[in-house]
């Protein structure tokens, strides 16, 4: 009984490493990305929503170049609402580690919307994707954003913000 439980121990860890070089990408694959996010207070009478979606193609099979786009709704107590968005173009590089692909980038976009001050914004990216079969994934990702505002006077980089996304991915 021993013996059966190592033998298949063995030749699992042979299959496994075999299976998980079957992910991942190559040049010419392109990707969707989905995610969402919402809160609302123990009354509900506060809430807030966002939806961001985002198409890729690999260039290679570690350089994507890709577009997204995010929304996002606040509703405040006693009726007020407010909405957001961006659209970013981004250039990311994978790192190929069998299942896992960490991979690091930057983004230039536009934000707009009642919640925020149109404004261009530059940023830097990085993330994690795990694939847990050959055409999804789990994604999660953190970018920082200088917000680039045009005042009369002169041009100048203002503070930016964080972001934080987390999703599912469908390689095809």
């Amino acid at each position: 009984m021993l013996t059966r439980v190592a033998v298949a121990i063995c030749v699992l860890c042979l299959i496994l490493p075999a299976t998980t070089l079957a992910q991942g990408f190559a040049q010419g694959d392109k990707e969707l990305l989905l995610n969402g996010t919402g809160n609302s207070d123990k009354d509900l009478d506060t809430s807030t929503f966002s939806i961001e979606g985002s198409f890729g193609y690999f260039f290679t099979s570690h350089i994507e170049g890709g577009i997204r786009q995010s929304l996002g709704f606040s509703n405040v107590e006693h009726g007020s609402s407010s909405w957001s968005a961006a659209t970013r173009g981004a250039v990311d590089y994978h790192f190929d580690l069998g299942r896992f692909w960490p991979f690091v980038g930057a983004n230039l976009g536009y934000v707009y919307g009642d919640a925020v001050k149109d404004s261009w914004e530059v940023g830097i990216e990085g993330g994690l994707k795990y694939f847990v079969n050959n055409t999804t994934f789990i994604v999660g990702m953190l970018e920082y954003e200088w917000f680039l505002n045009n005042n009369d006077s002169n041009n100048e980089i203002d503070d930016g913000q964080f972001v934080y996304i987390v999703g599912i991915g469908f390689k095809f």
